[in-house]
């Protein structure tokens, strides 16, 4: 579990705080199924989205939406469609294999929840195609080219616009809000999630005294840096701390979010004053905690420190949308505070 996350996380390239919940970011969970209430004249269908892997034209508004990869569901939930099918969750997921603030939302509304299926090792396309989809939505995914041919057979098919899991989250955003017709309320909802951040920030100003470094460590040996572009790193950033210098600094590896340096290198953390990353358990957080090096890092040695053992507050911190964002806060800022004052 641990590979399969870091390889889709790299290549993302996630009491004041708590008040801003979904109409902060401009979020309408009650809005009906299908609801055309943010569309603009520019929404006119039929519409064609140019991707990576090709282009897809959608004849009219979808009503039976499938989404793959990570901020779909939300994306297209926030705007006011219950998909009928969606990714199973399996990191990080509820007893429905769905991210529990997906879950709620849906349940207020009074909507029935989607159907779930598998895309690991592969998508199960007999299950999707049950679904009978007006359109599959995955800007944010890793969908190879032969996966597109036989997805799009099914439906009109929405990729990634570059690189696979390169999609940043207003892009996302944009995107799903011309697939739905709803550009306006996507517009929106993303500056309501900047809005969101900022008065957070406002909210914590001490934040700005703080620089950070996010890192994966989940494997005995490894370290790589987590950079800007990486939906983790906007969260924070966007809260008011200050990547550390150095550490952001570092060479990207091709393709990716992240610099991957191995844990012979923890000394570049020297100079940050308050360590992110996650774990699959505490089981995992202890067996890292144990190796001499990793335990030196100044950070981890004085409890300026975020390590996250909740995999549902992990990918609520991995990805940004109008209903992950919220969840996210409820508990991170209380972390961030936490640390920061172990940090003087």
């Amino acid at each position: 579990m641990s590979q399969k996350l870091f390889r889709r996380g790299i290549a993302v390239v996630a009491a004041a705080a708590l008040a801003f919940s979904l109409a902060a970011c401009s979020t309408s969970s009650d809005a009906g199924s299908g609801s055309t209430s943010g569309a603009s004249a520019s929404d006119a269908f039929p519409v064609t989205i140019k991707s990576a892997l090709g282009s897809a034209t959608i004849e009219s508004k979808p009503k039976r939406v499938v989404t793959i990869g990570w901020g779909a569901a939300d994306t297209v939930v926030s705007l006011g469609t219950t998909p009928v099918g969606i990714e199973e969750v399996t990191w990080g997921g509820d007893s429905e294999k769905n991210y529990p603030w997906v879950t709620s939302a849906i349940e207020k509304r009074g909507d029935a929840l989607p159907k779930t299926f598998a895309v690991y090792p592969d998508i199960d396309m007999t299950a999707l195609a049950e679904l009978n989809p007006d359109v599959i939505i995955a800007p944010q995914s890793g969908i190879t080219a032969k996966q597109y041919k036989t997805l799009s057979a099914l439906a009109p098919t929405v990729a990634y616009p570059g690189e696979a899991w390169g999609t940043s989250w207003s892009d996302e955003m944009t995107i799903i809000g011309k697939v739905l017709g709803e550009s306006d309320k996507a517009a929106d909802q993303i500056a309501g999630i900047k809005t969101t951040l900022a008065k957070t920030a406002a909210e914590n100003p001490d934040f700005a005294k703080y620089n950070f470094t996010y890192i994966y460590a989940a494997e005995p040996g490894s370290l790589s840096i987590y950079q800007k572009g990486d939906p983790r790193v906007d969260i924070i950033a966007g809260l008011g701390l200050t990547q550390e210098k150095t550490a952001a600094a570092l060479p990207k590896t091709a393709g990716t979010f992240v610099s991957t340096i191995g844990l012979e290198k923890a000394n570049l953390l020297d100079k940050t004053d308050i360590v992110f990353t996650w774990f699959n358990d505490e089981a995992n957080q202890k067996q890292i905690e144990k190796q001499p090096l990793y335990a030196s890092i100044p950070a981890v040695k004085r409890g300026s420190y975020v390590p996250n053992v909740n995999q549902q507050l992990a990918m609520a911190s991995t990805v940004i949308t109008p209903l992950s964002l919220p969840y996210a806060l409820d508990k991170y800022v209380a972390m961030i505070k936490t640390a920061a004052a172990k940090v003087d």
